[in-house]
Order: structure tokens, then C-alpha cells, then sequence
């Protein structure tokens, strides 16, 4: 099967792609047009200037040889900086020995005098802190690019392994890493541009990626039809609170927007919630009347509500085999919360929240930390942040990195719960319909933004999740191999 678009590899990923490419004898292959696409994305960014090209000792510095030899062919001034040779017998010794041009071992000024260096040291598999001098002497470049991502960054999980330069931008492979859109390495890594190097559909079997970028494509909204009904549409269900109102009404806004048939808040100060928007049901039944209605399968819990009230709705919501998504007040601070969510479907927690939840997860990398929550809660957990990562129990983890700074605002995560809330009332995957709300989430946040000079308050988000409905409607039909969220080559 080949690699889904969006997918993207980690290291050990990639490794295994190439080893099955030099298995079947397109290695060599692979890195010539490596080396050419560095060369070529070079080219169509910058006028002819001088290049050092500082180049490591495996594949990554072997892209660079071939990138020098292009460069040079097309008439740029370029040397390489060789900080330690190719290992003996690799084909970086064989790109090494194609290149004609010169080859130092010391730097005696070079990389300071030249007007752009290519970072072809270290690449995305590392996993260990760099010696300082390497990254001191990146550092006094004026100008830099990167192959795969910058000497210093640890593909695989974002985290910076020494103190890293940034970039111009980084020139990937098949498919970005995932450290491309994680922070804090996605600051450092500049444009992303990936090409295509002709890996074979054999390569791309060996490999079966689980994380990938989120965007249109990797799931699919709900198309609205001639028999929709109010129901069809589906119904969200939100716990009410009695003193932070505001939170439920936030959510129930958005659920609204976002497409439900119908939304309906039970419990909490019900004169309150009934001055609220005219469209929006407010009941006076019990918890126990309310859940005869099999129509209200969805439910939204803790949004505006302090712990007390949680533990009179949440176990009799799971009892009830209702899909719950839970956030704010129903993670507490009990020592046994998490085993009070277990049967929800979905949880929304940001990172504090989180550790409170989980303990020191997060010491494994937020990437790893929270597929690991996942698969311990059995639901799916929306770590929310400025690269907020969704992952379900099965492994799949979904980075989005469309976000805005206009969602930095009290009541924006409520917004986020009611979105979720109203996607999988309408029937959609809980994994998908948590990427789709995060993503239209931060579209209606880039439209908001825009509309309010970047300072939006959080009652306005709603009233755009129509547009970043119909933008995202747009893009996931158009998502395929030439049309990326990335530069492609």
C-alpha cells in the first residue's frame, strides 16, 4: 500500500526504506536525485553566490557531495567542508569521490565567508546531543538550508539536541518527519520542502507510517444531502453547569456551528442557558429521562462544570454506553480520575491538565507521551497546544500545525470540545472527527484573526466555523501528491 499522502516518516522509517532500496539496487539512484532536488531547491530560492557545503559522514552527507557537484555544474562557487569523511565503502564514499571540487577538513573561515552553507551533517536520526563546536560553527553562517532538518534536531520527536541554528529551510525526502511540524523544532526548521526521490512502491510497502499531518484528505467531513434531517445531522447533548455557564455556552455555540442537527443542554442554571440563542434546547428532565431518547448518543461533559457536578453525570453517561467527550472539569485533581474516564471516547486535555492526568508521560516526548495515553485511557486524547497532537489507541497520532495565535484566548478549548462533539454526532470516526474539529478549530481561529488584527475574542470563533467548514470541504477533495501543505519539488 502506498504511503499516504499526509503521512509522515520518522527516521526509523526511513531507514528502512532505504535499506530496502539498496536491496534492490535504486539507493545509489535515490540520493543522486536527493542531491539534485537540494540542489535545485537551492537554486530556484537564491541568485548564484558562494556555497559551503558542510557534509557529514553518512547518506546525509552524501546528499550533500551530489548537491555540490549540481551546484557546480550550473556554475555556483562551491567547496565542501568534509567535518569527518564518509564511511568507507558507503555510497557517501562514492558521491564523495564524483565531486571534482574542493575538499577541506578545516574550516579556517570558510563557513563565515561564504554567503550560504548547506547543512548536511546529521540528519533526522539523531538521538544524541551534538558536539557544541559543530553547531557553533553553523551558527556563524549568514545564510543556511538544511538537508532533511537542521544538524541537531531529532526527527522523530521535535526535541533539540544541542543548541540548533535555524534554518532558511530544510530540504526533505519522500515524505517531512515529524519534526518538522513539532515544536520546538518546526521554529528552526524554515520553509519545509520535500521531493519526491523515486522510491519504489516496494520501498513504500516496507514502511507503515502512523503519524501524519493533519489536514483535509487524511479524513473527510460529512457531505450535507437533499434527506438531511435535524437528527441525520445528529444530536449533541452538553452537561450544563450551575456558576461557569459561559464555558457550556461556548460549546453549545460551536456544536451548532460546526453542522449539529441539534444541540441541547441539560442541567446547570437553566434560566441562564434559556436567554441564551433561540435555536438552542434547553431541558428540565433528569439525566436518567433524557438518556431514554437513543437519538442522544453523543454527549459533552465537564465543559463549564466543577467536580461535584462531573460525578453525578459522567458515570451515569459511560453506564448508559453514551459516547463521551470529556473536558476541563472532568479531569479534577482526584488521584482517581483516570480511571473515572475510562469508556469515554475522546478527551481534550492541555498539557497541564494532562500531566495531572498522567503522571510523567511527558518526560517520554509529547509525541510518545501521548500516543502512550491513548492506548492506556482506550479513547482518543486531543493534546492541545500550538502543534496540537490527536491520537487514538490503535498508534495513529496526528500532528496539526494549523493553528493561529488568535486562539490564545479563555474559552477557545471549550469551542474545540463542541466542534468535536458535533463531528462525531454526525456519525463521523472519533480519530477523524477529533483531527477535523482541531483543524477547523484553527481555520476558524486564521479567519477570526484576520477579521480582528490576530485579537479575536472567543464568542466571534463560531460564527467562522461555517467558512472553515467550506474550506476544508475544498481542500479534501483536492488533496493528492501535487497538491501538499508543503513545498514540493
Amino acid at each position: 500500500m502506498a504511503l499516504h499522502p499526509l503521512a509522515l516518516l520518522d527516521p526509523a522509517e526511513s531507514r528502512l526504506m532505504d535499506e530496502v532500496a539498496d536491496q534492490n539496487g535504486t539507493l545509489a539512484d535515490a540520493m543522486e536525485r536527493a542531491g539534485w532536488a537540494v540542489a535545485m531547491a537551492i537554486r530556484t530560492r537564491s541568485k548564484p553566490c558562494r556555497v559551503v557545503v558542510v557534509c557529514g559522514a553518512g547518506n546525509n552527507g552524501g546528499d550533500g557531495y551530489v548537491a555540490a557537484r549540481w551546484l557546480a555544474l550550473w556554475g555556483w562557487s562551491v567547496s565542501v567542508l568534509a567535518i569527518w569523511p564518509p564511511r568507507e565503502g558507503s555510497l557517501a564514499e562514492k558521491a564523495a569521490q564524483a565531486w571534482c571540487g574542493p575538499i577541506y577538513v578545516e574550516d579556517e573561515g570558510r563557513v563565515v565567508a561564504a554567503d550560504l552553507v548547506v547543512d548536511a551533517v546529521l540528519g533526522a536520526g539523531l538521538s544524541r546531543l551534538v558536539a557544541p563546536e559543530i553547531l557553533e560553527l553553523l551558527h556563524s553562517a549568514r545564510r543556511v538550508v538544511a538537508i532533511d532538518v537542521p544538524s541537531g534536531v531529532c526527527g522523530a520527536t521535535g526535541r533539540l539536541l544541542g543548541a540548533v541554528r535555524a534554518v532558511d529551510f530544510s530540504v526533505c525526502f519522500v515524505r517531512p518527519r515529524p519534526a518538522h511540524f513539532l515544536q520546538p523544532s518546526a521554529s528552526f526548521c524554515g520553509e519545509v520542502v520535500c521531493a519526491d526521490i523515486g522510491m519504489t512502491s516496494v520501498c513504500e510497502d516496507a514502511v507503515r507510517s502512523q503519524v501524519f499531518l493533519n489536514e483535509p484528505g487524511l479524513w473527510f467531513l460529512p457531505r450535507a444531502g437533499s434527506g438531511d434531517h435535524k437528527y441525520r445531522r445528529g444530536v449533541v447533548s452538553i452537561c450544563g453547569g450551575l456558576h461557569m455557564t459561559g464555558a457550556t455556552r461556548l460549546s453549545a455555540q460551536a456544536a451548532r456551528s460546526a453542522g449539529a442537527g441539534l444541540v441541547r443542554i441539560l442541567g446547570g442554571d437553566l434560566a441562564v442557558y434559556r436567554n441564551g440563542e433561540p435555536g438552542l434546547i434547553v431541558d428540565a428532565c433528569s439525566l436518567g429521562e433524557a438518556l431514554v431518547d437513543q437519538r442522544r448518543r453523543v454527549w459533552l461533559c465537564g465543559v463549564g462544570l466543577c467536580e461535584d457536578e462531573v460525578s453525578t453525570t459522567l458515570p451515569v453517561l459511560l453506564r448508559a454506553g453514551r459516547s463521551v467527550v470529556a473536558d476541563a472539569g472532568a479531569f479534577g485533581e482526584g488521584a482517581n480520575r483516570l480511571n473515572d474516564l475510562r469508556g469515554v471516547t475522546v478527551i481534550t486535555p492541555h498539557e497541564g491538565e494532562f500531566k495531572r492526568l498522567f503522571g510523567n508521560l511527558l518526560e517520554k516526548t509529547r509525541i510518545v507521551a501521548v500516543r502512550e495515553a491513548a492506548q492506556n485511557l482506550g479513547a482518543i486524547v486531543v493534546l492541545k497546544g500550538s502543534d496540537t497532537l490527536i491520537a487514538a489507541p490503535d498508534g495513529r497520532v496526528a500532528i496539526n500545525a494549523h493553528a493561529s495565535p488568535a486562539l490564545a484566548t479563555a474559552g477557545s478549548g471549550d469551542t474545540l470540545s463542541g466542534i468535536i462533539a458535533a463531528l462525531l454526532a454526525a456519525g463521523m470516526d472519533a480519530w477523524e472527527a477529533s483531527c477535523a474539529a482541531v483543524w477547523m478549530h484553527g481555520e476558524a481561529g486564521k479567519k477570526a484573526g484576520d477579521a480582528y488584527g490576530r485579537w479575536p475574542v472567543v464568542e466571534v470563533l463560531a460564527g467562522y466555523l461555517g467558512g472553515a467548514r467550506a474550506e476544508a470541504e475544498k481542500r479534501q477533495n483536492a488533496i493528492n501528491c501535487k497538491n501538499f501543505p508543503f513545498a514540493r519539488l
